[in-house]
C-alpha cells in the first residue's frame, strides 16, 4: 500500500459552537458562525473561517476568508443554492441583521470570498434572527424570526414582546413571508392568496418536499409549539394546522427538520416546554441537542453537527463540535464493502494492493474515515475518563 491515513495532527475537528450555519455541497458539509460561551460570556466564532468536513474520509479543514466578510454573527439562516452559500440575518454585538452574503462554494483556486449583496432590487425583510428558509426554484424563502421593528413598520404579522418608546423601537416575533429571487437579485413579499397562516414564532425549522414548505414548531412568548403546518411555494397558499396521526412529537424550539425521501421529514432535537434539551437514541446511548444544525449527506444520512447539551437560558456551558450521523436508509453494497475495508485496514493491508487501480483512492479515503473516526473516539473516552477522575 502506498499511502495510509494521515497522521493523528490531521484529526482535528470544527470548534465547537451553537447558533451557526451549515450546508452540504457536493461531497463537503460547510459550517461558518456561531457563538461559543467562555466564563458565561457568548463569543462570536471569527467570521473569516470556512470548516469543510469532507464526507468520504472524515476530515476536517479550515479555511480563511477574504471579501466582504459578514460581522461574526449567531442565529443566522445559511442556505446553499447552486454552490453558493447564502447568509441572511443574525444576531451581533451591534442588534439584529437583514443583510444578506453569499460565497461561492466551488471556487477552482481555493479562496473563498464573501460577496455582500447591495444591489438588490425590492424591501428586505426587518433585522432578525432565528429564522427559517426554504430553497424552492432558485428562491430563497424566508418565514419568521425574532427582530426588531420601528413603530411605522409595525403589522399583523408582528407580536410585539417589547418595545424602546424613546426611539420607537419594537421587538417581537414575525410570521411574514420574504423571497430573494437568486436569479435577478430581486426581494419581494409573495401575496398569500389563501390559507391560515402560523403564529408569529423564532427558533422553529422549516423544510420542503415537493413545492410545499414545511414549518415546525418554535417559540412565541414562554410559549413553544408543536404545529405543522406548510405553505404551498407556487400557489402562496397556506395549509392551516395539519393534523397529525400517531403520536405527536413533543413541544420544542431550536430543532431542526431535514427531508430525508419524497414524503418524510427527520425531526431532531430541541428545547421542551419545560426547559428541557430533548434526547433521541443513538449507538446506544441517549444524546440531546439543540441550536444546533442537521444536512442531508450524499446516501441519505442525515449530519447532526454542533449545538448545545444544555437549557441555553439557564446553562450555556455544553456546547458540542462532535458530527452525528444518523443512517435513514440502506447503504450501497458498494459503501459497505468500502466501509468494511477501512475498518479492518490492518488485517487486509497485504491484500489491499490487489484491488483495482480505480478503488483505491476510495478505500484510502475510507482507511482515513475510520482511523479518524477512532482516534476522536478514543480522545473523548479519555477526555471523559479525566473528568470522571476530577470528580472522584
Amino acid at each position: 500500500m502506498a499511502a495510509g491515513p494521515p497522521p493523528t495532527q490531521q484529526f482535528c475537528v470544527a470548534e465547537e459552537r451553537s447558533g451557526h450555519c451549515a450546508v452540504v455541497d457536493g461531497n463537503f458539509l460547510y459550517v461558518w458562525g456561531g457563538y461559543v460561551s467562555i466564563e458565561e460570556n457568548e463569543v462570536y466564532l471569527p467570521n473569516d473561517e470556512l470548516w469543510l468536513y469532507e464526507i468520504d474520509s472524515g476530515l476536517w479543514t479550515m479555511h480563511l476568508m477574504e471579501g466582504e466578510l459578514p460581522t461574526s454573527m449567531s442565529g443566522s439562516c445559511g442556505a446553499c443554492i447552486n454552490g453558493k452559500l447564502y447568509i441572511f440575518g443574525g444576531f451581533d454585538d451591534k442588534g439584529y441583521s437583514n443583510r444578506l452574503y453569499y460565497v461561492n462554494l466551488r471556487t477552482r483556486n481555493g479562496t473563498y470570498r464573501w460577496k455582500k449583496i447591495t444591489d438588490f432590487k425590492g424591501q428586505p425583510p426587518t433585522p432578525r434572527d432565528k429564522l427559517s428558509c426554504w430553497v424552492y426554484k432558485d428562491r430563497l424563502v424566508y418565514f419568521g424570526g425574532y427582530g426588531c421593528r420601528k413603530h411605522n413598520e409595525l403589522s399583523d404579522c408582528f407580536d410585539v414582546h417589547d418595545a424602546f418608546w424613546e426611539g420607537q423601537i419594537f421587538w417581537g416575533w414575525h410570521n411574514d413571508v420574504h423571497a430573494f429571487d437568486t436569479n435577478t437579485q430581486t426581494w419581494f413579499q409573495p401575496t398569500i392568496r389563501g390559507g391560515v397562516p402560523p403564529q408569529p414564532r423564532a427558533a422553529h425549522t422549516c423544510a420542503v418536499l415537493g413545492n410545499k414548505g414545511y414549518i415546525f414548531g418554535g417559540r412565541v412568548l414562554e410559549t413553544r409549539m408543536n404545529d405543522l403546518h406548510y405553505l404551498n411555494l407556487d400557489t402562496w397558499i397556506w395549509s392551516g394546522r395539519i393534523h397529525i396521526s400517531g403520536e405527536k412529537p413533543k413541544d420544542r424550539s431550536w430543532h431542526t427538520l431535514t427531508p430525508i425521501a419524497d414524503d418524510k421529514l427527520f425531526l431532531f432535537g430541541g428545547l421542551s416546554s419545560d426547559n428541557v434539551p430533548l434526547t433521541i437514541h443513538f449507538i446506544y446511548k441517549c444524546v440531546c441537542r439543540l441550536w444546533h444544525t442537521a444536512c442531508l449527506g450524499t446516501e441519505g444520512e442525515v449530519m447532526i453537527f454542533g449545538g448545545s447539551k444544555d437549557d441555553l437560558h439557564f446553562l450555556d456551558t455544553g456546547h458540542c463540535s462532535d458530527l452525528l450521523i444518523f443512517q435513514t436508509q440502506p447503504y450501497s453494497l458498494l459503501r459497505l464493502c468500502l466501509d468494511c475495508i477501512g475498518k479492518n485496514a490492518s488485517l487486509l493491508k497485504n491484500q489491499i494492493s490487489w484491488l483495482p487501480s480505480k478503488m483505491l483512492p476510495q478505500v484510502l479515503k475510507k482507511i482515513t474515515f475510520w482511523a479518524a473516526a477512532n482516534h476522536r473516539q478514543e480522545k473523548k473516552a479519555e477526555i471523559e475518563r479525566q473528568e470522571q477522575i476530577n470528580v472522584t
